[in-house]
């Protein structure tokens, strides 16, 4: 298999340096269910704008037979977690197949191809594990993404990581660059010490880019049973100590990470900042910049509202909009039995559930919230959509918790089976694109940046990638931070006044008095979103910062 054979394209000359980047989730097509959430929703743009730019890099992935999880609802209308076997005609088995040492036996893996002209995105190496040559612990290891059993979530790393580069160099493919979006990838580094003998040889090859904006957020486990599982690719527990220079009993994987890297990036300038701050104490680490995430425009803008906001025609931007609308209402009654109006103001709350995300957290204050569900003189429609973790169990009862407090009003229903379809639909579909994180949780929170692509006005708290974009009234509407020093408590009290007042006070009566403004904001959300949120800038970024660098 050449060059040539696996990319199908030229490259441009200045995008020649190769790359192989790593992530345990790509999301480049609702039909290829790889990803669980924003990771992968990061992953698949930036694949599909390395396409579009014709750059030289190659993405390694797994194939997951049941995918994440797909959701459903219980008889009770409480959500469902069902795992579904999936099956694809369009990757290409490449016959390839090796072993990979997990737990000191050999587990077999398979390499798949998604060739680059199926979806318009980088070629993408997919590895399994699920082979009639593997026994059904080994077999198991790419079941599920992000299984929830300690020892296989390590073999999963260690299948991306040590798998993927075992891989490459099996391809024959020279690569300057080794990609690890988020740690999971950590195991190749023990791998490529291991061939070329030297933490400085690493360090010309790998860059890394960290996603979690908190220390405990970010995954760890003992360095016993890492060399157990074989994560050190032969290496003793005291050795890789003292090569990272760590004297712990827990293996971080950011910090080992930032230690391999000859760079390091967080995904928004609040982030970087943020990132500096938390792994500033530790000796050893590479620098930490910060490359804002973004989303591949092509993917995900409507061509008939695109056309219409090109146009700055107001008419068209609002009929368009109607219709989406009405897309997205046809689910609703679909799902949940309700029938929306299109004129009436429409607000989405769509992301992974998190408890730090706070997805109620418009109900804070209840009273306020049945006066705003009950308003007929200034009406909303409210829907709510995303995934928990299959096993974070408090993020599934706020889930179902919301659902039943939502049962009895007309104008208010939570949807399931959030995945890439659904959201772009949603995005379309809304008015107002709802971000309320704590603040400093959310390293970027991409979705807002495509909900503008289609002519939703974000409402968010000034985290992530927003203080970039946001210009308050103008663009979208920000909700006032509450100080830092107050309670966790009093903080979330206070935001979700805070929220209530902006809705209540500025977005409402905008809606429905100032029509002329409302689509002004709209236009010039769409318009500062892109190109400065488009992933062709962020592709392009990666490479003159941190590849080429």
């Amino acid at each position: 298999m050449t060059i040539k054979d696996i990319f199908g394209y030229d490259f441009d000359p200045k995008y020649k340096k190769s790359v192989a980047y790593f992530s345990m989730e790509f999301a480049v097509d609702q039909a290829l269910k790889t990803y669980s959430g924003g990771l992968g929703f990061l992953a698949g743009s930036h694949m599909r704008s390395v396409y579009d730019l014709k750059q030289n890099v190659v993405g390694i992935g797994m194939l997951w037979k049941y995918g994440y999880y797909d959701q459903w609802r219980e008889q009770n209308a409480d959500m469902k977690v069902t795992f579904i076997e999936k099956g694809y005609s369009f990757i290409e088995d490449t016959g390839i197949m090796f072993t990979v040492p997990v737990h000191d036996s050999p587990v077999f893996v398979r390499a798949f191809l998604l060739r680059p002209k199926t979806f318009g995105s980088a070629p993408i190496f997919l590895l399994t594990t699920n082979l009639n040559e593997n026994d059904e612990q080994s077999r198991s290891i790419s079941y599920r993404l992000y299984d929830s059993t300690e020892s296989t979530r390590i073999a999963q790393s260690i299948i991306l990581g040590i798998g993927g580069a075992m891989l490459l160099d099996k391809l024959g493919l020279k690569i300057d660059i080794y990609h690890m979006n988020e740690g999971h990838s950590l195991p190749l580094n023990f791998y490529l010490y291991d061939k070329f003998k030297s933490l400085e040889e690493v360090r010309k090859r790998v860059i890394f880019t960290t996603h979690t904006p908190e220390a405990a957020g970010n995954e760890e486990h003992s360095f016993d049973l890492l060399k157990k599982m074989s994560f050190y690719y032969g290496m003793d527990v005291d050795a890789v100590k003292e090569l990272l220079n760590v004297d712990s009993y827990m293996l971080n994987y950011t910090l080992a990470a930032l230690k391999f890297a000859k760079k390091a990036n967080g995904v928004s300038k609040l982030h970087g900042e943020v990132a500096r701050e938390m792994w500033s104490h530790n000796e050893g680490i590479c620098d930490i910049t910060s490359i804002t995430n973004a989303q591949n425009k092509t993917f995900w803008k409507d061509d008939a509202l695109e056309k219409a906001l090109a146009a700055s025609n107001d008419e068209a931007i609002i009929a368009r909009k109607k219709e989406m609308k009405r897309e997205l209402f046809k689910l609703v009654a679909n799902q949940c039995g309700k029938l929306f109006d299109e004129d009436v103001l429409t607000i989405v709350w769509a992301r992974r559930f998190a408890g730090y995300k706070r997805a109620d957290l418009m109900t804070y204050d209840w009273d306020r919230f049945i006066r705003l569900i009950y308003s007929t003189d200034m009406p909303v429609q409210l829907i709510w959509a995303g995934k928990p973790y299959p096993e974070d169990y408090g993020a599934i009862a706020q889930f179902n918790q919301i659902i039943h407090k939502m049962w009895p009003f007309a104008n208010a229903c939570v949807l399931t089976g959030y995945e890439l379809g659904l959201s772009a639909i949603l995005k379309k579909g809304s008015d107002v694109w709802l971000n309320n994180p704590r603040m400093y949780r959310e390293a970027s929170g991409t979705s807002g940046m495509t909900a503008a692509m289609n002519g939703s006005i974000n409402f968010s708290l000034p985290d992530g990638w927003v203080p970039e974009f946001a210009k308050d009234g103008e663009n979208c509407f920000v909700i006032k931070p509450a100080d830092d020093n107050l309670s966790q408590y009093a903080k979330d009290m206070t935001e979700a006044h805070n929220l209530m007042e902006t809705l209540d006070k500025v977005i409402r009566p905008m809606y429905y008095n100032d029509k002329k403004k409302w689509v002004s904001m709209m236009r010039r959300g769409a318009a500062d979103v892109a190109p400065a949120f488009e992933s062709g800038r962020m592709a392009d970024e990666y490479y003159r910062m941190m590849y080429n660098a």
